[in-house]
């Protein structure tokens, strides 16, 4: 199985007003993410706006993300659904295409009990060969994952990761001592990465890193080398993009951060709204201040 670990930028998803995935955006993105030094692409990831979009929108992202990286960096596609069988065919579709991982988020209208929240990441990893990453984040999800739910989930031969947005570093530390080398665990942009890393932590996966790759990359490779003195001197620079990110909506940032750079990656998808003139000028000044 392929090793994760590392900077994995969760893509925008750039959509124009048709409706239809700009692949040759996002594939232009990628190419410069992965000559910035990531180590990973994580299409259909929060940033990625996986809510708003149609199964045919999302199979073109990740197919586009697929694509464009050429097998220089893993590619670690986002399922997600409210129904077991759905996610189910995503993560095989996702597979046929050439995905090296999934990313398995649950979305839940009614509350869910521990054993279907289980059954739920359980059944995606049953139904692909390649790694799966289970994600959570409770400000977002009815219906979460509990410490028991993720100790069972990482005795599964292919639950290998966890992405955990919660903001609760305790509780990554709660995973790490009960799970041992079972599940690795990557930081969301919610926690300070560094800290992670610190912990025992593998990586990050976050929308932050669309627009700031270089410095998440240098980050990464301070606190691998375990100078640690250095890495906070970086890391309380950049954490200046997750308090701006913090006050607003996330892809609207990120797809705001990268027309500043120059990339057409259109609004976020409707009934979301765009950055104000004012938020923009904020992102600008963060952008301009980090070089």
């Amino acid at each position: 199985m392929p090793d994760f670990h590392g900077v994995f930028p969760y893509l925008v998803s750039p959509v124009d007003a048709d409706g239809k995935v700009r692949a040759d955006v996002l594939g232009r993105l990628c190419d410069d993410l992965i000559e910035a030094g990531v180590h990973g692409l994580t299409p259909l990831g929060s940033t990625g706006e996986f809510a708003y979009l149609s199964s045919e929108q999302r199979t073109a992202v990740v197919k586009a993300t697929i694509e464009a990286a050429q097998s220089r960096v893993p590619v670690v596609a986002g399922v997600v659904s409210t129904t077991t069988s759905d996610a189910v065919a995503q993560a095989k579709a996702y597979q046929k295409l050439g995905a090296n991982g999934i990313l398995a988020i649950l979305e839940a209208y009614f509350p869910l009990a521990d054993a279907q929240v289980e059954s739920y990441f359980r059944a995606i990893a049953d139904a692909v060969d390649i790694p799966v990453v289970i994600y959570t984040n409770p400000q977002f999800q009815r219906s979460d994952l509990s410490l028991d739910v993720i100790e069972r989930l990482a005795a599964h031969p292919r639950i290998g990761y966890i992405k955990d947005a919660s903001t609760n570093t305790g509780r990554l530390l709660s995973i790490m001592n009960r799970c041992g080398d079972d599940i690795r665990v990557f930081s969301a942009s919610a926690h300070i990465p560094a800290a992670v890393m610190l912990i025992g932590g593998l990586g990050w996966m976050a929308g932050p890193a669309c627009i700031i790759p270089r410095q998440s990359v240098a980050l990464y490779d301070l606190c691998h080398r375990q100078r640690w003195e250095e890495a906070m001197v970086l890391q309380r620079k950049l954490w200046r993009v997750n308090e701006a990110f913090a006050r607003y909506n996330l892809a609207a940032c990120i797809k705001a951060g990268l027309a500043i750079q120059g990339y057409d990656v259109g609004d976020p998808v409707p009934p979301q709204a765009p950055l104000t003139a004012e938020a923009r000028k904020a992102v600008e000044a963060v952008l301009r201040d980090l070089g």
